[in-house]
């Protein structure tokens, strides 16, 4: 089992976010929770999220069912730069921001570290260890490309929420499996979230 640093930011696209956690912790890993202020609002708005009244775990086991209750789930304050997190002497194993703001993408780029996202992320980055940037932004402008491939060249992935349709998704919940997925791949870990890819299925296309 692994230990995933998972950071949800204020970009639009939650569903990526609770289908990552889903299937990390239906899969029995341990994630560690960070939320930006825009983040925890993000979760609230688009998934239902409510703060006042349930945990972010009990949260997504009213999402996703008690089969989530496999895997540990711990949350830290975004402003807690002394969290455990911070520290490359932590034994994680890789982070993923999901879905990573514009602004996020700049602070990481630039080692900017100034709240817990950004640090743990150039932790990870410092580290050799897998980060990945669900980065949820359209269109592009030079300079959020620019900071992509800073982070690039440092060793991060860039894994813009762009969901394939290969395998004939039906629902919002498969385009977020298909993110998910990709993501648990980076970290090379199995799935079943879609299946892969065996070709055309029309093998002969007529001129």
């Amino acid at each position: 089992m692994k230990e995933i640093i998972v950071a949800i930011t204020g970009a639009s696209g939650a569903i990526y976010a609770g289908r990552l956690l889903r299937a990390l912790l239906m899969g029995g890993h341990s994630v560690h929770l960070v939320l930006s202020k825009y983040g925890r609002l993000l979760l609230h708005e688009e998934l239902g999220f409510n703060p006042d009244r349930e945990s972010v775990r009990g949260f997504l086991v009213r999402l996703y069912g008690k089969d989530l209750e496999k895997g540990a789930i711990r949350e830290y304050t975004v402003g807690d730069q002394s969290s455990t997190i911070a520290s490359g002497s932590a034994m994680i194993d890789g982070m993923v921001i999901v879905p990573c703001s514009i602004k996020t993408l700049s602070g990481v780029a630039n080692a900017y570290a100034d709240n817990l996202i950004e640090r743990a992320a150039d932790v990870t980055l410092k580290e050799r260890r897998p980060l990945v940037l669900v980065v949820r932004e359209t269109p592009l402008n030079l300079i959020h490309l620019r900071n992509m491939t800073s982070v690039t060249e440092a060793g991060g992935t860039v894994l813009p929420a762009m969901p394939a349709f290969y395998q004939s998704p039906t629902s919002f919940d498969d385009l977020g499996d298909f993110i998910a997925g990709r993501v648990l791949s980076t970290f090379g870990m199995e799935h079943e979230l879609f299946p892969s890819w065996t070709g055309l299925k029309i093998k002969k296309l007529e001129k």
